[in-house]
């Protein structure tokens, strides 16, 4: 029995999902035979050998579990286990096939002067000599489904492992079963680095580990090159050891896998080599390909079709990464170190256009989402233009209903056109965030200060108080840089807010203070005077969160006479709703009632959905306080409804609090207790509890 699998190394962990889909696809189809159905099997054409397609990105230790899924299966294969590297034969980029035959057939015993010299003369005599044979042959390396096909022994005993970088195409002719191999979770990369490093620091230092374990990336080939560079430095503490670590594996790359990573990029047509040294510039931690259009300019079929070239080539993680069902892409963090040491192949304009025009794309398709999430509401920024060979996001089914423009018809499909709207917000949070610092850093100071507009409505629904603190303190810079008095007011707010969040009270006043200052300075047009009426609301907020609320009541009621002085109705709702609340906390009830049944007529008739919910909420928490039961609970539920209709989750746990006092109140003891371990799971999720 020819036998060409090397012995096992030393340590491998990992991969039973892989393995055991593998030992049941091998054992059906043997159950199969010995039932009796082979000759059903062969009427049917199906008695082809069984192949395994393994792609992963390069590091990803795909021929090492080539190898274990040979040794496993050899038992039940006793005409041998062959072994062929397709890049051993690679000239140029491109394999001879015929001469990976001539090696299969050199293995299966066939002299040199026997084998015939043609390449379909040769095929015919490899079917020959496989037919009828169990054989287990691991293709390795292979580029497409063009260079593995000829490979396939005539067979259906037979079983073909073939790796790749990527995904292998119209393998029709074989029984194929695709193993897409990501990279190990973290309890297995710290297993492996663990059992190669052998080194106790690794379990005394768990905070290093892990971050040891994240720099690599999942990737075996990366954990085997820490594990050998810990076991050589042993005197040197960890986390130093871990910097010079990181300089190295971004700086060189992983020896081996970039040598793959190079082959692999110079594979590549014009378009995907430049799409992929641009890659590393997209803000964030992954992509769509509608981004990737934008950063490439060059039209949606370009893009797609260099992120297939991508793809094919090994160069992306093709995974779901996000589980947001909008196609998304990423590269780990070496694959974007390997993308970034490319950039030199390119030109000094390519590099100074490319970053501008993703950033004006980011908020372009931030301002629409703000506009079918939120709808009108004040803003003074700017919208940015369409962008040549960069397509706007749909965010309704079969494209804008249009030319794409903000300001067109928001009625149809509205209530669709949001939730897309809202969801692109949440999914593409990240991205948003960094693109404020990416503007920021490469002198685009308006764009990086109208981010801080968008990014509100974000917030709104999603409150990250850290990211929000981060984000609107970079914009504000920004627009003191371009000069831009109103957006300079309305950063302060929304600066103001997180900040008071977090404790920081005094920090915020003095943000306020200048806001209020700044607004008195831009005049007495009625857009001058809304934006103050908001810096008096923010003041009225803050005040409200000291727990001062007679101070805060005062600002509200202020704020909202400008508001019917200008007749801007929403704001004078907004104000109406914010004046019941803090009547409510004096104790006034009845005026609160009052109040906020006002606002929450006036939010539903403008079909402001957030602003119903809440003022909604606020109201049943009135009529509770008044012993009116039946009514607050018919409030909350429609509350409930909308903030899991947002996916508002800070808002929902509040409302099950609500409504679990409530359910107690009336002795529904069981109702009570589901709707607290419903808001327990919601705080866990987001990590409060």
């Amino acid at each position: 029995m020819t036998y060409q699998i090397p012995p096992p190394v030393p340590y491998f962990i990992g991969r039973q999902r892989e393995q055991a889909l593998a030992a049941t696809a091998v054992a059906e189809r043997d159950g199969e035979r010995d039932g009796g159905r082979e000759g059903e099997r062969e009427r049917a054409g199906e008695s082809r050998p069984l192949l395994f397609a393994l792609s992963a990105l390069g590091g990803t230790g795909k021929t090492e579990l080539a190898f274990q899924l040979a040794r496993t299966l050899r038992s039940r294969h006793p005409d041998g286990v062959l072994y062929v590297d397709l890049d051993d034969l690679r000239r140029g980029g491109v394999v001879e096939v015929g001469d990976a035959l001539g090696d299969l057939l050199g293995s299966l015993g066939v002299e040199p002067e026997w084998l015939k010299p043609s390449f379909k003369a040769r095929c015919k005599q490899y079917w020959t000599k496989t037919d009828g044979t169990s054989l287990v042959i691991v293709v390795d390396n292979a580029r497409s489904a063009a260079e593995v096909v000829p490979l396939l022994p005539a067979s259906g005993d037979s079983v073909v492992i073939a790796t790749s970088q990527g995904p292998l195409y119209d393998l029709e002719d074989a029984a194929a079963i695709d193993l897409a191999l990501p990279p190990l979770d973290p309890p297995d990369a710290l297993a492996l680095l663990r059992s190669i490093a052998g080194d106790a620091r690794l379990a005394a230092e768990p905070e290093a580990a892990d971050r040891l374990v994240g720099l690599c990336c999942g990737l075996p080939a990366a954990l085997h090159v820490a594990g050998r560079w810990i076991r050589r430095h042993r005197r040197t503490p960890l986390p130093r050891l871990i910097d010079e670590l990181t300089a190295e594996l971004h700086g060189k790359g992983i020896p081996m896998v970039e040598v793959l990573w190079d082959a692999a990029y110079r594979g590549l047509g014009p378009e995907a080599a430049l799409l992929y040294r641009m890659l590393p510039g997209i803000p964030g931690t992954s992509f769509t390909p509608e981004a990737a259009t934008a950063i490439l300019g060059r039209g949606r079929d370009a893009a797609d079709r260099a992120l297939e070239e991508l793809e094919s080539a090994g160069l992306l993680d093709t995974r779901d990464v996000s589980g947001t069902g909008d196609d998304r892409k990423r590269l780990p963090e070496l694959l974007r170190a390997h993308a970034g040491r490319q950039a030199g192949d390119g030109t000094e304009e390519e590099r100074s256009a490319w970053q501008p025009r993703i950033v004006r794309w980011y908020l372009r398709q931030a301002q629409r989402a703000d506009w079918y999430a939120a709808g009108t509401r004040m803003t003074f920024a700017d919208l940015v233009d369409p962008l040549p060979g960069a397509p706007d996001v749909p965010f309704e089914d079969g494209g804008d209903g249009g030319d794409g423009e903000v300001g067109g018809d928001v009625t149809a499909n509205a209530a669709a056109r949001k939730e897309r709207a809202f969801r692109w917000l949440e999914s593409e949070r990240h991205a948003l965030y960094a693109s404020v610092d990416l503007a920021y850093a490469h002198g685009c100071d308006t764009e990086a200060a109208a981010f801080g507009e968008p990014l509100w409505t974000h917030y709104l629904d999603h409150p990250h108080d850290t990211d929000g603190i981060e984000a609107f303190r970079t914009a504000l810079a920004a627009a003191q840089r371009a000069g831009h008095i109103p957006l300079i007011v309305r950063m302060r707010c929304q600066l103001a807010r997180p900040l008071w969040k977090q404790g920081e009270f005094a920090e915020a006043e003095r943000e306020l203070a200048q806001a209020l200052g700044a607004s008195r300075s831009l005049g007495e047009s009625d857009r001058y005077r809304k934006l103050g009426a908001s810096v008096l609301e923010f003041q009225g907020m803050l005040r409200s969160a000291r727990g001062d609320w007679a101070a805060a009541a005062a600002d509200f009621e202020t704020s909202r006479e400008v508001h019917r002085g200008i007749g801007n109705e929403y704001g004078a709702m907004l104000q109406t709703y914010r004046l019941g609340e803090a009547v409510a906390e004096l104790g006034q009830l009845e005026r609160a009632a009052g109040l906020l049944e006002e606002a929450h007529t006036e939010a539903r008739r403008l079909g402001r959905e957030r602003l119903t919910a809440r003022t909604g909420f606020a109201l049943g928490g009135v009529l509770h306080r008044l012993g009116r039961g039946s009514a607050a609970h018919e409030l909350y539920v429609a509350a409930l409804d909308s903030a899991r209709e947002r996916g508002a989750d800070h808002e929902e746990a509040r409302i099950l609090d609500a409504l679990a006092v409530l359910a107690e109140e009336e002795g529904h003891t069981a109702e009570a207790r589901r709707h607290r371990e419903d808001a327990r799971v919601i705080r866990v999720r987001n990590g409060l509890a």
